[in-house]
């Protein structure tokens, strides 16, 4: 009996000073130096790759933003504000959830297949509402209209493909050069610059492929505006 009881208390002390020893190493020195090398290797990322603009945190380099009119009544969407260049898409997760704000809780993909509303591998020119074709039509319509100014006439087949699709996440920050210098001419129009200073903008905020040959090239729309913002400012 007295052998009994000394080996459970033997066992029980182990048990104790293991879960004592563990704790420690995983939930106060492990999490301790995993957080001090980010902060000292990687301070940017570690604390949510933060945009300033005027002293203040502005938004984050990896979600986007929307840039929209004040919601006008009677409308569940508002209207895009011209003078900024626009993102990507925000679809959400499905028809019933479209993520016109770039909401966080709606991260995800719409889930509509490549070919959803499409007949013998095209869309066709009415598609059924709620479908990829429908949605991308209707885009692809909304570009051109917004973004042909006197002089300056867009043609559906100008319009690249990220102009009216949704990333995975419906959150992507960046867009392609292609639709961020196809929107040059609405911008500088919309804020009484030259087309080609607006296009010198975008070439300065272009990045490459990383590493020279993962990805495209891209354009942070955020970070984009902050610079059209302090040029209009200067002018």
């Amino acid at each position: 009996m007295n052998n009994s009881v000394t080996n459970t208390a033997r066992l029980l002390g182990a048990g104790l000073r293991a879960l004592l020893v563990l704790t420690l190493v995983t939930g106060v020195i492990y999490p301790l130096v995993v957080t001090g090398i980010a902060q000292g290797l990687f301070s940017d990322q570690a604390n949510g790759s933060e945009i300033r603009a005027d002293g203040k945190v502005v938004g984050s380099s990896l979600i986007g933003q929307s840039y929209d009119l004040p919601l006008k009544k009677g409308r569940q969407t508002p209207d895009p504000d011209l003078k900024w260049f626009q993102g990507r898409p925000a679809n959400g997760l499905g028809s019933n959830s479209l993520n016109t704000r770039y909401e966080l809780i709606l991260s995800g993909a719409t889930n509509l297949a490549a070919d959803s509303g499409a007949v013998n591998g095209k869309c066709p020119a009415q598609p059924a509402d709620g479908t990829l074709c429908a949605q991308v039509l209707a885009a692809k319509a909304a570009v051109v209209k917004d973004n042909a100014v006197p002089g300056y006439t867009v043609t559906p087949s100008q319009v690249p493909a990220d102009a009216v699709t949704s990333s995975g996440s419906g959150l992507d920050p960046a867009i392609s050069p292609a639709y961020a210098e196809l929107q040059a001419h609405r911008v500088a129009a919309e804020n009484g610059l030259s087309v080609a200073r607006v296009e010198q903008l975008v070439r300065d905020h272009t990045t490459g492929r990383t590493l020279g040959f993962i990805g495209e090239p891209q354009v942070n729309v955020l970070q984009l505006n902050i610079a059209l913002k302090d040029l209009t400012a200067r002018r």
